[in-house]
């Protein structure tokens, strides 16, 4: 039969473009609205994510360590500083910040609000590429390429106002090298490294450090608990959780990952941000290299870029994580 004489001439074209539309535009509706929440409601949903881990010598008193990692902080974010703020009542007994506490070139005064409560309290720090480098515009795509890249020149930041603060506060720097603390009747040795997405971890330094450390401090000559050995990255690539383990690490905190940032329900992250696994993008596991195994936490972080300020089915945290024997 010729188009002409079709007694239901182009319905079957136009039921199909119809749906075709109709999906198209439920399609944009539902990604419009998983944009709107993930931008202006899971964003700023923060959240405080226990973990409690029997690694203590037998008979040790329990240490509770928060965890803050990732606060991109911007001045006018207010409510974040404000719920920092608060984890002060938590009284944790070690601060471990991982990096990233920058997130805008007038973030000083909002970083040092947000974490003023907690001078005098016990803490170690490393640093974050956004603790360099103010954030940079640039397509959101180019994550699922692989891990991002900084394209152009950025703002230049005031690290060392961030480490002068930081250590004001009562905290050590643990950027390529290794110190001691003694909380709670714990011997903790904590090691750490600068920021190994933008290549600056000297992993070679650590063995030398942590001599450096263990002859100074004495522990092994004198009776006591074994010490605990924590490692400290902000980017928890793979090179450097193989040389943490290698180098005797109990425990590895990180951070960078963003848990995903965007995550699929029943799925999980779709990116990591470095070679680290999926399935160990945020939370607490293990990393096994060489025949030794650590526990393994990784923050989601507490912010995003200023330029790419959406989460979804990845709330923001920080993490409060107790030693138990």
């Amino acid at each position: 039969m010729s188009p002409r004489n079709d007694p239901f001439p182009r319905a079957g074209n136009s039921f199909a473009t119809n749906l075709a539309v109709a999906a198209a535009v439920s399609t944009a509706v539902v990604g419009a609205g998983s944009f709107a929440y993930g931008a202006l409601v899971e964003r700023r949903n923060f959240s405080l994510r226990r973990e409690v881990l029997p690694i203590l010598p037998s008979g040790s008193r329990p240490l509770a360590i928060l965890h803050i990692s990732d606060m991109h902080m911007a001045p006018w974010q207010t409510d974040k500083q404000e719920w920092i703020r608060s984890l002060a009542v938590l009284e944790p007994d070690l601060i471990v910040d991982t990096g990233d506490n920058l997130g805008h070139i007038d973030a000083y005064d909002a970083v040092e609000y947000a974490l003023e409560p907690f001078r005098g309290v016990p803490g170690v720090f490393v640093h974050g590429s956004n603790d360099y480098a103010g954030p940079q515009r640039k397509n959101w795509l180019t994550y699922f390429g692989g891990p991002s890249r900084a394209h152009k020149k950025p703002d230049v930041l005031d690290t060392g106002r961030l480490t002068s603060f930081l250590e004001g506060l009562g905290w050590l720097d643990l950027n390529n090298t290794a110190r001691a603390l003694e909380i709670n009747g714990s011997r903790l040795e904590l090691f750490g490294v600068n920021d190994a997405h933008r290549g600056w971890a000297r992993l070679e330094r650590l063995p030398g450090a942590l001599d450096e450390l263990r002859e100074n401090v004495g522990w092994h000559d004198e009776p006591g608990p074994e010490p605990l050995s924590i490692g400290v990255t902000h980017a928890p690539y793979q090179r450097v959780l193989n040389s943490f383990v290698t180098n005797g690490a109990d425990l590895i905190f990180g951070g960078h990952t963003h848990g995903g940032q965007v995550c699929v329900p029943g799925f999980g992250a779709l990116v990591t941000n470095c070679d680290i696994p999926r399935d160990k993008v945020s939370g607490l596991s293990t990393w096994t290299h060489a025949r030794r195994t650590a526990q393994l936490e990784v923050s989601a972080g507490l912010g995003t870029s200023i330029y790419a300020p959406v989460r979804f089915a990845c709330r923001p945290e920080a993490v409060l994580v107790t030693l138990t024997a």
